[in-house]
């Protein structure tokens, strides 16, 4: 069982994971939510998706610390999801997606480790600033979900929000949008939190290709 955890932990640690955790977030951000429209078990491969890839946060780092962290927030969050979806009249839909929130920022920040580890810049770091990017376009989603749970509005425009997680299809649509500055107008925040942070999310999108990009370069120009 050890040896296994060491293979799993080696393979999480090596460039090569950075095209493994690529698919799973472009299977999150961009396919689940066309399936989670047409199809009920988008919902479901979703909420198993999304575990997998905290759990696969526990096994991307060597510190005790962190590894502590993310299991424990992973831990949490499984319990409240199966709290939720078992057979019993608790929720806890906002606690849930705050633990979620804080799972996403270990995980970025855990990444972001991995991304400058050493000198070495190649396509697979490259593809790594592409994962924490959509990490945090993933992170702005569910918080849009927990301000739409806490205040009962959020977004207006050309949306129906339900108070349910299909509403994720529009959290990360409008998360992508402010992320990308590209703001088509369709969709648009209604309230002071949801406007900060779709306001903080416009400014992190033109802040992050710039420093990733300053920061790679600057290491592919170092001497070897």
């Amino acid at each position: 069982m050890r040896n296994l955890i060491r293979k799993i932990q080696d393979y999480w640690l090596a460039d090569a994971s950075f095209v493994t955790l690529l698919i799973m977030l472009i299977t999150a951000v961009f396919i689940l939510p066309v399936l989670m429209e047409v199809s009920g078990h988008g919902l479901r491969i979703f909420n198993i998706l999304l575990l997998s890839v905290f759990l696969s946060g526990i096994f991307s780092t060597r510190s005790v610390a962190l590894i502590a962290v993310s299991a424990i927030l992973f831990g949490v969050h499984l319990t409240l999801r199966l709290i939720r979806f078992g057979d019993n009249p608790y929720s806890f839909y906002v606690l849930e997606n705050v633990v979620g929130v804080a799972n996403i920022l270990v995980f970025i920040f855990i990444n972001n480790r991995l991304l400058f580890r050493d000198a070495v810049v190649n396509a697979y770091r490259i593809i790594g600033a592409i994962n924490i990017y959509l990490l945090l376009a993933l992170m702005g989603a569910l918080t849009f979900e927990i301000i739409h749970a806490a205040t009962g509005s959020s977004l207006g425009g050309n949306v129906l929000l339900k108070g349910s997680d299909s509403d994720y299809v529009h959290f990360i649509y409008f998360s992508l949008t402010s992320l990308t500055t590209v703001g088509f107008g369709d969709i648009y925040a209604v309230n002071t939190s949801a406007r900060m942070l779709s306001t903080f999310l416009s400014t992190v999108g033109i802040l992050f290709p710039a420093v990733v990009i300053a920061r790679l370069v600057g290491l592919a120009s170092k001497p070897s």
